[in-house]
């Protein structure tokens, strides 16, 4: 019996060329997988020596009465967007953002408390290791003025002496329905030397200006030494390390023997 020949061997039918064929897809395969695991090494030791692309970390706190607008004021910092459905805190919330300062690049953690009395016991737990706090009220509601004086008790009593806080007056969007006047606010920043500026969430007015101006004060406090961040109630953290189950540096990691394709 003769054997008919094809024009051009393929890989079907032919036992050679199939094995031959075989095997260099095998060996292409392990050269591949060998490729992506040097990939893999040489990014997990890039990962590991990669700086923090922030030198410092501030905690702050943002404190006040319910409904003056705390977590509109996060919100709009962190998201640059208003939220006009904006809910009640329960308890607290949580908001990250990076800004620089005279060329630092610093990571504010921002804790918004809830203003009910019945959580005060729960967001005093809060104000601990806190470098900045920002104080709110609403300048249409009389109300929320009144009550700075217990906030700015707690406030001294639980942060530390050097704790930059910061009076803000929200909803300055609202002039025709003011019911506190910037100078009184004023006045009342200056007695008990206090940072003060009036903000709109809504419209994101001296919104940035409320947290970089508290960062710029806890800077100056770091630089000129009147601010020790070996203390544990700072509230700065200064080229933090990584956090539990990450690496920072590079550990040798144990070499598999064969391809374990």
């Amino acid at each position: 019996m003769s054997l008919a020949l094809c024009p051009s061997p393929s890989y079907r039918g032919n036992p050679v060329v199939g094995a031959s064929r075989h095997l260099g897809y095998k060996q292409s395969r392990l050269i591949l997988l060998k490729s992506s695991r040097r990939k893999t090494d040489n990014s997990r030791a890039t990962m590991a020596t990669a700086p923090y692309n922030y030198s410092y970390i501030f905690k702050y706190i943002i404190i006040g009465d319910m409904g003056v607008g705390k977590s509109c004021l996060l919100h709009q910092f962190t998201e640059k967007k208003f939220m006009a459905d904006c809910p009640h805190t329960i308890g607290v919330e949580f908001g990250t953002r990076i800004i620089e300062v005279s060329g630092q690049k610093i990571k504010l953690q921002i804790w918004d408390t809830a203003g009910q009395e019945r959580f005060r016991a729960v967001t005093r737990s809060y104000y601990r290791g806190a470098a900045g706090a920002l104080m709110v009220y609403d300048i249409t509601r009389r109300s929320t003025y009144n009550h700075l004086s217990s906030w700015l008790t707690d406030a001294r009593n639980l942060t530390n002496p050097n704790t930059v806080i910061i009076l803000i007056g929200n909803k300055a969007d609202l002039e025709a329905q003011r019911d506190v006047t910037y100078e009184e606010a004023k006045q009342f920043a200056e007695e008990n030397g206090l940072l003060f500026l009036e903000a709109s969430a809504k419209t994101g007015e001296n919104v940035e200006d409320a947290f970089l101006e508290a960062a710029k004060k806890i800077y100056q406090n770091i630089q000129d030494g009147s601010l020790d961040l070996n203390a544990a109630e700072s509230g700065v953290q200064h080229k933090p390390s990584a956090p539990q189950g990450g690496r920072l540096t590079s550990e040798p990691q144990p070499q598999r023997e064969g391809c374990g394709c």
